[in-house]
């Protein structure tokens, strides 16, 4: 049950306003050619939520924590901030994306939809716990699947999907190309995900006893909810890359789904829209009050009552309504998230490089320390982020507009 529930977590947690627009505007550009790209970062992230996941259960630190005992809150406060800021950027991106789906589905702007959205998460954050809060985004965030039965009813041809995972270069508008492999990176890497999965581990006491279930939850939840991105992709190669749309807002994007569902694709797009950043946007809410509390030693837990942890509760409630006032001055939520999934890129080394030093100190993890397999994997993510890190604002610039 454990392994399933986390298998239906990853869903909302994966699936959210970065990863649907960037395999939206992969497979409308360029087709399945990108679906490597995904698959690339899934693997990564599958490798490092299993450590944060490892972590937590042996040592009872989350990695926010271990990496200021560990390193030093003068190392820490580098990373440290730089998440907040990528985090709540972030946020704001899934405030907007659920926003924009209520424009989709109701007609009126999204900027009206800033404030009740807002409202809704804070009082969802503030009265609810972490089982209570994951288990209904998970439950809900189901109607995602709606992607991979779209792809299956599209019955794209094996040989064109299988050549997707084959990395190759673009044939045209290069520099979108490569920028639109780092946002991917970046939305399926997020950094908060590493923070927000340790944080949970803690939150429900695992042991020892859950490493196996543990390694199976980030590899098979993980492993799912990279290819209900791939589907994304691919329904968005079958309907919209052979009508040469390119897509600019979520109103393109809509159509998606008009194929496989002619009545209602339009309306299940938009709710699973709604639903997802919704999701999502509860989770990064919880992680930004996550990591300042762990790196200050505040207390610090969703299970517990406000008024226990008032500092907690007050960065979430700052940051869920900070983010939302860029929704109101009118931000785009598909530039913002382009924005957000390129800086996301840009501080990976400052999270994925004190991982390999802890992940390796037999004071918290003794017998459970890395392998050198994983310490490989480390190593190439860690070489793969530094370049991913020089190259993401020249593609911006180049390639993001």
């Amino acid at each position: 049950m454990q392994v399933a529930l986390g298998i239906v977590t990853s869903i909302a947690g994966f699936v959210e306003v970065g990863s649907i627009s960037t395999s939206l505007q992969a497979g409308a550009t360029f087709g399945f050619q990108l679906l490597w790209a995904i698959a690339l970062a899934a693997t990564c992230l599958i490798f490092l939520i299993e450590m944060s996941g490892r972590l937590a259960a042996v040592s009872k630190h989350t990695l926010a924590d271990a990496v200021r005992e560990r390193l030093g809150f003068g190392y820490h406060v580098v990373p440290l901030t730089a998440e907040l800021i990528v985090d709540f950027l972030v946020l704001a991106a899934e405030i907007g994306g659920a926003c924009f789906a209520l424009q989709l589905l109701t007609g009126i702007r999204f900027q009206y939809w800033a404030l009740p959205v807002a409202l809704a998460a804070w009082l969802a954050l503030w009265k609810g716990t972490f089982g209570a809060i994951e288990k209904g985004v998970s439950l809900l965030g189901l109607i995602a699947l709606c992607f991979v039965v779209a792809a299956v009813q599209l019955h794209p041809r094996g040989r064109d999907v299988g050549a997707g995972f084959l990395p190759s270069l673009p044939q045209h508008h290069a520099p979108n190309y490569w920028f639109l492999v780092v946002s991917i990176v970046g939305a399926t890497m997020s950094p908060y995900l590493m923070n927000f999965y340790s944080s949970g581990a803690v939150e429900e006491e695992w042991t020892e006893d859950n490493l196996v279930t543990n390694r199976l939850t980030a590899l098979l939840g993980m492993g799912f909810g990279s290819c209900v991105s791939m589907c994304v992709l691919i329904v968005s190669a079958m309907v919209l890359h052979p009508e040469g749309v390119k897509v600019e807002s979520f109103e393109q994007g809509a159509l998606v789904l008009t194929r496989a569902f002619p009545y209602w694709g339009f309306l299940l797009f938009g709710v699973t829209l709604l639903v997802e950043c919704f999701g999502a946007a509860l989770e990064i809410g919880m992680n930004i009050a996550y990591v300042p509390s762990q790196a200050l030693g505040w207390n610090w837990s969703e299970n517990v009552k406000p008024s226990e942890n008032a500092r907690f509760c007050l960065v979430y409630t700052a940051a869920i309504f900070g983010a939302a006032l860029l929704m109101l001055v009118g931000v785009d939520p598909i530039e913002l998230t382009r924005f957000s999934m390129a800086f996301t890129v840009l501080i990976l080394p400052l999270i994925v490089l004190p991982l390999l030093v802890i992940m390796n100190d037999e004071r918290y993890l003794h017998e459970f320390r890395n392998g050198w397999l994983a310490n490989a994997v480390v190593i190439v993510i860690v070489g793969l982020a530094f370049v991913l890190a020089l190259v993401a604002i020249p593609l911006e610039i180049l390639g993001g507009s």
